[in-house]
């Protein structure tokens, strides 16, 4: 029945425009594709992402993302198919509210968990890592990310600090009391819960692949994947997103700032370390390397602090995710307003440049021709503004970042609770006014 379905579908949307199903994958890609590589395509292309926004379409809660996979998935073709941008984001959901429950996730609130139904997610940030145990940090991080970091962030392994430093069980002694703490109760039930964590994700992981399968049929592949691995995040945001939390870091960078800039150079090895090329794509699609960048826009830090913390490691992992085969898609969240120029040092034709709150109309001004601009449409013009309102921004951002090509057209963060009329008008709008 599923299959008729699709096909059904098929059949509909390659009437709608008179195409194949592979012919409108090959424009869509061709004109992000174009943009991304600074060409000029047929017409600006959009992006969407589904998040919050399907589920709400569809008249569900956003706990549905955790709680209710199966709904959700339809929701989220519900919106691509009515909608139908270039180019989609998070199409399945990646996270299992039950899973998050089982660990005691303490590093995020969720809908349907410990957050009402119907709010977006939220991370916690907190001191995971104290400020006096920088030393301990670096001097056998190991160790510290199993008895200290790990029992920190999630209540089923609060035992984890009983196990015994492993670096000692090279000298012949202790392996009898690991062994009796391993196999005590309280270890047993984690293994027993870590079971049940890895069945779940398991089964949601499969259900997103078939669900990838269906939506690529559908004319929406996902991103190609294959063999590849490239740095995710900044080491600085490591450090403040998982360690010391905002203002920890903040402190840091004037009580302690040697071994901050050690505590990144080693994260920047590590991550080296793991670094994998990425496998050329059969059809010559690009292979994307997003990283958030949290703590690097013009209102966390200095210039003097922006070039002594941020922006050297900055730099190193975007070239070295270009040079391992990718096109590094950073998302430069904040105000870049007063650190464009330094991007223009990035490779060019390689970089996308994901526009949050930097004015846009000035990153065409110092990027253009450099690097490829994503998004630029803000949240709030799609929550509060009306069609024409948004209909007169984007016809702006057309004419003018897209001049040249260059240019992907999407919402400048998350759209969660925009109202679809807007959406719908902002989709049109590529349509309408592209040259």
């Amino acid at each position: 029945m599923a299959q008729d379905n699709s096909q059904k579908l098929v059949d509909e949307i390659e009437k709608k425009h008179g195409k194949s199903i592979q012919q409108l994958i090959d424009e869509r890609e061709k004109r992000v594709k174009d943009a991304i590589e600074l060409r000029e395509p047929d017409r600006v292309p959009i992006t969407l992402g589904t998040g919050v926004f399907a589920a709400r379409y569809a008249g569900l809660k956003a706990s549905s993302m955790y709680y209710d996979q199966a709904a959700y998935r339809e929701a989220s073709k519900k919106m691509l198919l009515e909608f139908e941008p270039d180019d989609a984001m998070a199409m399945g959901p990646m996270n299992s509210g039950t899973v998050m429950e089982m660990l005691d996730d303490r590093q995020y609130r969720w809908p349907g968990g410990n957050q009402p139904d119907d709010l977006s997610f939220q991370f916690v940030e907190a001191e995971y890592m104290k400020a006096d145990e920088y030393d301990l940090f670096l001097a056998d991080p190991s160790d510290f990310v199993l008895r200290y970091y790990l029992p920190r962030t999630y209540g089923l392994l609060a035992p984890l600090p009983k196990l015994p430093p492993l670096r000692t069980l090279i000298f012949g002694m202790g392996i009898q009391g690991l062994t009796s703490i391993l196999t005590s109760p309280e270890y047993r039930k984690i293994g027993k819960m870590l079971l049940k964590v890895q069945e779940e994700h398991t089964r949601l992981m499969q259900e997103n692949i078939e669900f990838s399968r269906e939506m690529a049929q559908l004319g929406f592949p996902s991103p190609p994947i294959g063999q590849g691995r490239g740095i995710t995040f900044t080491p600085f945001d490591v450090i403040s997103d998982r360690l010391r939390g905002m203002r920890g870091i903040m402190i840091d960078m004037y009580r302690r700032p040697d071994q901050l800039l050690e505590a990144c150079d080693r994260v920047m090895e590590w991550w080296l370390s793991i670094c994998v090329p990425a496998e050329p794509d059969p059809k010559g699609r690009l292979r994307r390397a997003g990283m958030p960048l949290h703590r690097g826009s013009d209102g966390f830090m200095s210039d003097a602090q922006f070039e002594k913390f941020y922006w050297p490691h900055l730099k190193q992992c975007i070239d070295k995710n270009v040079e391992l085969g990718f096109i590094a898609a950073p998302f430069w969240e904040g105000i870049w307003d007063n650190r464009l120029e330094y991007l223009l040092d990035l490779p060019k034709g390689k970089v996308i440049f994901h526009c949050e709150k930097t004015d846009v109309f000035k990153a065409k001004e110092v990027l253009g021709g450099h690097m490829c601009i994503q998004g630029g449409v803000p949240p709030t013009i799609l929550q509060t503004g009306s069609p024409q309102d948004v209909e007169e921004y984007c016809k702006k951002l057309i004419k003018v970042v897209g001049k040249g090509g260059g240019y992907i057209m999407g919402v400048g963060s998350s759209m969660d609770y925009a109202r679809p009329e807007n959406v719908k008008a902002m989709v049109d709008s590529v349509k309408k006014y592209s040259p």
